[in-house]
């Protein structure tokens, strides 16, 4: 009896081994589980349970801080975290990859989920990508020296005698193009680094940037430069509406656009906003 007892006690004590380590490893599962996205997203990212993102190659500021997208620290960073979050993935099931601002808009197989580098939603440019709805409206600004010709240029039949500048395929080379119509051709730059040397080496009267752009370059890279005006956001091409790009007919934009209305309901898209983006209060509107 003292055997069969002894027995039972051995079989019944191994029973609760197997099944406390069984709900252990469940439990990890579910947690892990828990941050690699939700029911909307499932078979939908590039990799199962990661959320890629894209971002410019390099990435700057105040869209992205010291070109550490992982840090969170920066508007878009912080956007990209908060879509995320709310799609059910955890910050380590995110990860980030970089593109050049063309490539990722140009037709062909995507190497992320989504890209965000302030990619303003056009009609030619959804022939070969997908976008999210908005998550940020702005509209172009002005940056020039202060001692250059561009200040003091307050209407568009100033700025039209100026040697302008902007990055290749912006909208803010639109801008230029299309409703400033210069007399002198713009001059037309890889990427916003190049338009800002241009700037700082006086070979251009002005850059045209988004005015978010503007403000952190005349802030923070170019000394001795101002934001001179913004542009009216009635105009034609001037308020640029920012999307997050996809793969063209991508079934993932369904989800992202859930997980950003649920932000901007929850007043989190507006608070991230404030933080990392200056009011437009104070700069001048060109007539």
């Amino acid at each position: 009896m003292r055997k069969i007892a002894l027995a039972l006690s051995i079989s019944g004590a191994l029973l609760l081994a197997a099944c406390g380590g069984s709900s252990s490893s469940e439990s990890s599962d579910a947690a892990t589980a828990a941050g690699s996205g939700n029911e909307c997203t499932a078979g939908k990212t590039l990799n199962d349970g990661v959320l890629t993102i894209a971002t410019g190659s390099p990435a700057f500021g105040p869209w992205v801080v010291d070109d550490k997208p992982e840090s969170k620290e920066g508007f878009e960073a912080a956007v990209a975290y908060a879509i995320a979050t709310e799609l059910g993935y955890s910050d380590a099931n995110v990860k980030w990859v970089r593109t050049t601002f063309d490539e990722a808009i140009q037709p062909g197989k995507k190497n992320f989920d989504f890209n965000l580098q302030q990619y303003s939603i056009t009609e030619e440019r959804k022939k070969t990508v997908s976008f999210s709805d908005g998550y940020y409206t702005t509209n172009q600004a002005i940056v020039g020296l202060t001692d250059s010709a561009a200040k003091g240029a307050t209407t568009l039949a100033d700025i039209k005698k100026l040697k302008l500048g902007a990055q290749s395929g912006t909208t803010s080379l639109d801008y230029i193009t299309n409703v400033i119509k210069p007399d002198t051709a713009p001059f037309v730059y890889d990427d916003n680094a190049g338009a800002k040397a241009a700037l700082g080496a006086n070979q251009i009267d002005a850059a045209i940037f988004d005015l978010p752009t503007a403000l952190y370059v005349s802030a923070v890279e170019i000394e001795g430069s101002a934001v001179l005006g913004q542009f009216p956001a009635d105009a034609s091409a001037s308020a640029d509406e920012f999307g997050l790009v996809f793969d063209l007919e991508n079934p993932l934009v369904g989800c992202v656009n859930t997980a950003l209305a649920a932000i901007k309901d929850s007043g989190s898209l507006a608070e991230i906003t404030s933080t990392w983006l200056s009011s437009k209060a104070s700069i001048p509107v060109i007539k």
